[in-house]
């Protein structure tokens, strides 16, 4: 039996499988793209994981695909995280946001998130750190860089700091961050003033040093 006929019987009479559909989604999110996306396109449950078992899509998480064919990309190890985590839900953080805005020299260790504390008790996943937040993360909060969703340098910076990323990390990332325009050192004053001493402290330290 053929593909066509295959997936026929596996599909139904209807909705039709939409393929260009599916990739025209899962070309804005590196190749990957979720169950709900793919049933949203036309395939059942069963069709999907047919075309897993058969190599055409591969199974990352649960409810997490990716087009075998679809050319790898930058931080993809990442955006897998953020849709399997929830994309209307999770923000990529702290250093792997660094990683993504191309701030500091940090290297992740972890895949960081931020979520509401409400979805705390999100599935734990080998080399994910999960932050929570009381406060929904403010749209000026976040920016969209290779589809994914980071919070913003501002944010990123505080963030870090407030974790104990290494001063001199901090340092390196309001320098550049300043240096490229995506921050302002009155941006960045304003908003540690909110994040307690220690960390006003030591954005204030190492604004100065941006000005020397």
């Amino acid at each position: 039996m053929d593909d066509t006929k295959h997936e026929a019987l596996i599909q139904g009479p209807s909705p039709k499988p939409n393929r260009t559909q599916l990739y025209e989604i899962a070309s804005g999110q590196g190749g990957h793209f979720t169950t709900e996306q793919a049933r949203s396109s036309g395939y059942s449950r069963a069709l999907i994981s047919h075309h897993a078992r058969s190599g055409l899509f591969m199974r990352l998480h649960r409810g997490l695909y990716r087009f075998r064919e679809y050319p790898s990309a930058q931080h993809e190890d990442v955006l897998a995280v953020w849709l399997a985590l929830g994309k209307d839900i999770a923000v990529v953080s702290h250093d792997s946001a660094f990683e993504i805005l191309g701030l500091s020299d940090v290297i992740p260790n972890n895949i960081h998130v931020t979520v509401p504390r409400s979805k705390r008790n999100l599935t734990s996943r080998p080399g994910v750190k999960v932050h929570t937040t009381l406060k929904t993360i403010a749209k000026e909060d976040m920016v969209i860089r290779d589809g994914i969703i980071v919070t913003s340098p501002v944010r990123s910076i505080l963030d870090a700091a407030e974790v104990g990323v290494a001063p001199e990390q901090i340092e390196i990332a309001v320098a550049q961050a300043i240096n490229r325009g995506l921050a302002t050192a009155r941006q960045l004053r304003e908003k540690a003033h909110e994040r307690g001493r220690r960390v006003d402290k030591l954005i204030m330290n190492s604004i100065k040093k941006v000005k020397r």
